[in-house]
């Protein structure tokens, strides 16, 4: 891979490429623009509003219950009545369901915004992340591309569940931190933490799919901290990575203020006619929602694992009936390309870090074990595809850093990546008419996308 030209102080995607220690650089505003062009904001709020538009195009599609439709609305249309239900779950995807029903009365449209508005928001923030992390402008172009049709980001979209609110929050998040990280400013960079941790509390308040993802801003803090202070010195004023910003206040905005956001959201259950919350009885309560989780271990048709999720191998039918006059069917399973192609990305990110001193395609990395490693160690009896939503979105991450890799390269290589690429968006329309619920011709119309007897 050809080296940028260095202006100066390099960025942290300069210091990456070097092929030979160094002493790692913080991530701040002092350092000069990427090489890698400018800032790509226009293009990813394109590719934003194109995923958006046909995220809510007929969205109200079926216009009844669908999946686990028929546990979050239920629930949220009594948390309108103050009636507890579905308690094994936080309560902020239920509000957020709940409030739109509200404003926009008990309808499709409805139900299903929330998760819509969050699918978009969300692929704004890991487009932001990505720029924030890695200053390369066709990766973040890519990345945001690969993940819009990644099939699980825009499936996941239009179903009334409470991932998406988790996963956009979480992307939130991550992105405010990333941003504090390259501000200019303490001020600045003191309200994208704050920002963070808000993010970073109400994601945990929509679902704990995310919670290994919650912790890396504070332990990157602390680690980049480390590196340059010593753990001896840590605790001195003036160190980075953000500069004006002390251990203790880190620790505040990226500790406290998430979790007492997360108490906030629930609230409105502590207002319960009858089996209500106790404001001090969070360690109560949380045991409570452990045992519900942990109580569901009937075998179920659509169950898997994670090293399913990870082949591609199996995922699950949303939707497969005749509804709302004609034959429709919505699968969550992930492209076929850019996941596969994405597991080969990750050998290629294992090396760029530890030969090449990668260390932004090294955090995604992380991101993306991390939240994969939850579930390979959880305990849950029964788990599905869809808890591999998180980890996939990261996975389109560093397959978008391997094929700017390959841009930089002679030869065949800029050819292969861009064939990927195009491929890859070629899939996503071919498979449309499945992940969107469009009316199929007849019922067994479904086997021309059943390129695998495990994804039946």
């Amino acid at each position: 891979m050809r080296k940028a030209k260095s202006p100066g102080r390099g960025t942290l995607a300069q210091t990456c490429e070097r092929p030979y220690p160094a002493a790692p650089m913080p991530l701040n505003a002092r350092q000069t623009p990427s090489p890698r062009g400018r800032d790509p904001l226009g293009w990813c709020l394109l590719l934003v509003a194109l995923f958006e538009a046909l995220v809510l195009w007929r969205i109200g599609t079926p216009t009844r219950y669908y999946f686990d439709e028929i546990h979050y609305v239920p629930a949220a249309l009594k948390l309108l009545d103050l009636i507890p239900a579905n308690r094994e779950h936080p309560l902020f995807g239920k509000e957020v369901i709940a409030g739109l029903i509200h404003l926009l009365g008990d309808r499709p449209l409805a139900w299903r915004l929330g998760p819509a508005l969050f699918g978009g928001l969300g692929l704004f923030a890991f487009a932001r992340l990505n720029w924030h992390l890695t200053q390369r402008r066709r990766a973040t172009i890519a990345a945001t591309a690969l993940l819009a049709t990644n099939f699980m980001w825009f499936v996941q979209s239009r179903i009334a569940m409470l991932d998406m609110i988790s996963a956009g929050l979480c992307m939130v998040g991550l992105w405010q931190f990333a941003a504090a990280l390259r501000a200019r400013n303490t001020g600045p960079a003191r309200l994208h933490l704050i920002a963070s941790g808000l993010a970073l509390g109400l994601c945990l308040g929509a679902k704990w799919s995310a919670a290994p993802a919650l912790m890396m801003p504070g332990l990157a803090f602390l680690i980049l901290r480390l590196r340059e202070t010593g753990p001896l010195r840590i605790g001195r004023r003036g160190a980075g990575p953000i500069k004006g910003i002390t251990l203790t206040e880190a620790a505040l905005w990226l500790g406290l203020v998430p979790l007492a956001v997360y108490w906030a959201t629930y609230l409105p259950a502590m207002f319960y006619p009858h089996h209500a919350v106790s404001p001090w009885g969070v360690i109560e309560q949380h045991e409570l929602m452990i045992r519900l989780q942990d109580s569901v271990k009937k075998p179920h048709p659509y169950r898997t694992y994670w090293y399913q999720w990870v082949a591609d191998w199996r995922g699950i039918w949303y939707l497969f009936e005749n509804v709302d006059g004609a034959q429709r069917g919505i699968v969550m399973i992930g492209n076929p390309l850019s996941m596969i192609a994405g597991l080969f990305a990750l050998g290629w990110g294992l090396w760029a870090a530890a030969f090449r001193r990668r260390w932004d395609v090294l955090a995604i990395v992380v991101l993306y074990a991390a939240c994969l490693g939850m579930w390979i160690v959880n305990g849950k009896p029964v788990q599905f595809y869809y808890h591999y939503l998180l980890p996939g979105a990261f996975l389109m991450a560093v397959l978008a850093l391997a094929l700017d890799a390959l841009w930089d390269r002679r030869g065949r290589w800029p050819k292969i990546a861009t064939g990927v690429m195009v491929l890859a968006l070629a899939l996503f329309v071919l498979f449309y008419p499945i992940l969107s619920g469009w009316p199929l011709p007849f019922k067994s119309a479904y086997n021309f996308w059943m390129w695998l007897p495990s994804w039946r």
